[in-house]
């Protein structure tokens, strides 16, 4: 019996939608992206402590052999197997006591040393015995059991050799990227300069959340939710209050905002109204189009250009779709563009938990809920009802995106999805 049905795989970003008349396919947007791009070559050096969130710009090889020494892995006392003659139980004075942090003095024939973990091993030590192995009596320690040649020793180098690779170029550095610094020596790190993003919002009908409203005015969610996403440390965010739909205000506007930003995003003004002016103010400032109507949904009217060295994310108005372009598309090129090896979000598959129907000739990311694995460890998701890219309330229940390819009309349950988490 078929227990699920695969629909694709998460090994890259095809859509299904190659054949979609007059629309371009979500992966070669990405593409023609990525080709527009000259990843930041600007770098600065950082005390470790303010390395968080930044972009590592070149490799870092193991500046010294970690561990340093020889070190206890737990509790208990170090001793030379060759004292342990004949058959047991055997019987060793405790010559001392080491702790992490002191010089150990060698070994004394015949005797066993109390140790602590981390402490270094004396010399001609070769097994350190857990104290719940042995029993002490007074001044010495009872053995019933020979432990192995090397138990509990932590040896010196065993976890990275000298100039050994550390960290790659284009990392994230992260708590376990800068705990390996950091426990290498490492207290400066070359890191890429902030990309610097600015975002400006199109149309006349958008308000500051909070400001009151007047006749067919909305308040500006598109401007705090990607103020919210680009939050990052790798970033430099410039947030530039919302413009009224007139072309030579955009123009006046978009040419200051070149002057100094590696990404425009705008958001609105991209589609085919009469109010959608964003693609020819771009042109105007001597721009070019490289991408326009995707085979996606949301998300139809996102479009990618360049001014000079700037990439220009045209998003949607409607702030799910907005969301969603930046997440599957703009954040690709964003990290991409900072230099980061691994751009984008991370991709796996689920089993759908209920049918779902689809109109094909688009692919679809379709706002969803993780449910868990069920008893055979499969991921389960949940696609929300009723999902549009003008209903913003229920957004926040979503934490992943599900990819229906452009192909499909229904899929059952249990079939399997690409995901991608928020």
């Amino acid at each position: 019996m078929t227990l699920h049905q695969t629909v694709h795989t998460p090994d890259r970003a095809a859509c299904g939608c190659d054949a979609a008349p007059g629309l371009l396919p979500v992966d070669d947007a990405i593409a023609i992206g990525l080709a527009l791009l000259r990843p930041l070559a600007e770098t600065e050096h950082l005390p470790l402590a303010r390395a968080t969130g930044r972009v590592l710009a070149r490799d870092i090889a193991a500046p010294v052999a970690l561990p340093l020494f020889d070190n206890a892995g737990m509790d208990g006392y170090a001793l030379r197997l060759s004292d342990l003659a004949g058959q047991g139980p055997w019987f060793l004075p405790v010559a001392g006591r080491i702790r992490a942090g002191d010089a150990a003095s060698p070994l004394p024939q015949g005797a066993a040393m109390r140790i602590l973990t981390g402490a270094p091993v004396p010399a001609g030590a070769d097994a350190v015995i857990a104290q719940e192995q042995v029993a002490r009596r007074a001044a010495r320690i009872e053995i019933a059991q020979r432990p192995r040649n090397g138990q509990h020793i932590r040896r010196a180098g065993e976890d990275v050799a000298l100039g050994a690779p550390l960290l790659e170029a284009g990392r994230l550095l992260g708590a376990r990227e800068i705990a390996a610094l950091a426990g290498s020596g490492v207290g400066q790190v070359p890191v890429t300069r902030r990309l610097r993003v600015s975002v400006l919002c199109s149309g006349s009908e958008l308000v500051p959340p909070g400001a009151p409203l007047g006749p067919g005015q909305i308040w500006n969610a598109n401007q705090a939710m990607l103020g919210a996403a680009l939050a990052q440390p790798w970033i430099a965010l410039r947030l530039r209050p919302a413009l009224a739909d007139t072309p030579a205000l955009l123009q006046k506007h978009i040419a200051k905002t070149l002057r100094d930003t590696d990404i425009l995003i705008t958001t609105g003004g991209v589609s085919v109204g009469d109010e959608d002016h964003m693609a020819r103010v771009i042109q105007n400032l001597g721009g070019q189009i490289h991408a326009m109507k995707l085979a996606m949904k949301p998300g139809k009217p996102l479009s990618i250009g360049q001014v000079g060295q700037t990439l220009w994310l045209g998003l949607p108005g409607n702030p799910v779709a907005a969301f969603v372009t930046w997440h599957v598309v703009g954040q690709v090129l964003a990290q991409a563009l900072a230099g980061m090896a691994r751009p984008g979000p991370v991709k796996s598959l689920a089993a759908l938990a209920a049918p779902l129907r689809h109109s094909p000739g688009r692919c679809e990311f379709r706002p969803a809920r993780l449910l868990g694995h069920d008893a055979r460890g499969l991921q389960q998701v949940a696609c929300l009802e009723g999902t549009g890219s003008h209903r913003l309330a229920q957004f926040p229940q979503a934490d992943a995106l599900v990819m229906i390819p452009a192909d499909m009309d229904a899929l059952p349950k249990g079939a399997l999805v690409e995901v991608l988490p928020l």
